[in-house]
């Protein structure tokens, strides 16, 4: 069986998350870079990981690669491609072109050139060319450009992964779905430990805790760009589903915990766990992060506490954190704390030593996942080793 070559994309940070996630669904010649993972599989494997990864934002299917030195090199090699054997001119397209130390003046005319390709190659042989449409398209052609090479991709996701179809209420600055799964991967937590988001917000952190919990593929609430490709199998793509299914398990008394102190986000915590089924899954109440007594006597805590967004100005969150690393100490000794954030101050404000520094990219906003341990007795004088992922200097 000849073998497809792939590249999914990922949040920075989280490459070696979505390597491992990929090795377990079957994916071969794994190739990590910086902001995704390169991998083969026969074609069907983009099924099952559009279905079921949790840390992918796409799954890009590589149809071309080789050089280039001028923008029609780009067109002669769009055009020699068969598209009429991969989708109909009836379907809508948009082109996406990033580029690394590109030596073209101008990606919008690179993007125009290999738009032009498809569409003479189209007009060329059935003398009909497909409309483009930017905002949703059914289907998308990538391109990446580097000093010298050119690679060309069909999308089989359509709308990002971490779109689930499953949020029903939005809250203010939500985690993309895929960036929360990342983090609880991080924490290390697994379904047999206590889990608790005082500052759950939508509750984004607490949904992929419980879709992880109960083996509920992330994509199963929604469709792909690969239904529409010709070579889609559906017998194939059916029998994934069913067995996704079938792994399955009922929601019950997963010991996952999560509160907030608004309670209007709080509804739309509550709202989106109903419309996914997994309300059962999670146990949800009004509470300042403060004042809160830990469900448990060991656990896992995984937060994403505001940083300017909710509570506003610096100087109010200057005040929380010591407050919150205070209660911490006080409330939680026994437990590991991993707290996601973009301000860089927190480690210092909140007066515990971060025993790990992860950083990670919501977007393309630099953060940090930061993890305490929690001790009884001061954790302020006698720092922890610090290690982090990716840099040398904490800033």
């Amino acid at each position: 069986m000849s073998l497809s070559h792939f590249f999914a994309p990922c949040p920075r940070g989280l490459e070696p998350v979505l390597s491992t996630e990929l090795e377990e669904l079957g994916a071969q010649d794994i190739i990590a870079t910086q902001g995704g993972i390169g991998f083969a599989g026969p074609f069907e494997l983009c099924y099952r990981v559009n279905l079921e990864s949790r840390i992918a934002s796409r799954v890009l299917w590589q149809v071309a690669q080789g050089p280039y030195r001028r923008e029609q090199d780009l067109y002669q090699a769009a055009y020699a491609l068969p598209w009429r054997e991969w989708f109909s001119a009836r379907h809508t397209i948009k082109v996406k072109v990033s580029a690394q130390h590109c030596p073209l003046t101008s990606l919008d005319f690179v993007t125009l050139r290999i738009k032009d390709a498809v569409c003479d190659k189209f007009t060329a042989s059935v003398k009909i060319r497909p409309s483009v449409e930017t905002r949703r398209p059914d289907i998308r052609i990538d391109a990446f450009l580097d000093e010298k090479e050119y690679t060309l991709y069909l999308d089989t996701s359509g709308e990002p992964l971490f779109m689930r179809g499953l949020r029903r209420a939005r809250s203010e600055a939500p985690l993309r779905e895929n960036l929360a799964a990342g983090i609880l991967m991080l924490s290390g937590w697994t379904p047999d430990q206590t889990l608790l988001d005082p500052m759950c917000g939508g509750g984004t952190i607490l949904m992929e805790a419980a879709l992880m919990a109960h083996h509920v593929a992330p994509g199963l609430g929604r469709r792909f760009a690969f239904e529409k490709l010709h070579n889609f199998h559906q017998t194939h793509w059916r029998d994934i589903c069913e067995a996704s299914k079938a792994r399955q398990t009922v929601p019950g008394q997963a010991m996952i915990f999560g509160s907030d102190r608004e309670g209007a986000v709080l509804k739309a915590a509550r709202i989106n766990l109903e419309a996914a089924g997994l309300s059962e899954a999670v146990h949800l109440r009004q509470a300042d992060v403060l004042d809160l007594t830990p469900p448990a006597e060991t656990g896992i805590l995984v937060t994403n506490p505001p940083y300017g967004v909710r509570l506003g100005q610096e100087e109010r969150l200057a005040d929380l954190y010591p407050r919150l690393g205070d209660a911490l100490k006080q409330r939680f000794p026994g437990w590991r704390a991993y707290i996601f954030t973009a301000d860089m101050r927190l480690p210092k404000l909140i007066g515990l030593a971060a025993s790990r520094r992860t950083p990670l990219f919501n977007g393309a906003l630099e953060c940090r996942l930061f993890e305490f341990v929690l001790v009884r007795g001061s954790m302020r004088r006698a720092r922890a080793p610090s290690t982090e992922t990716g840099e040398n200097d904490e800033r």
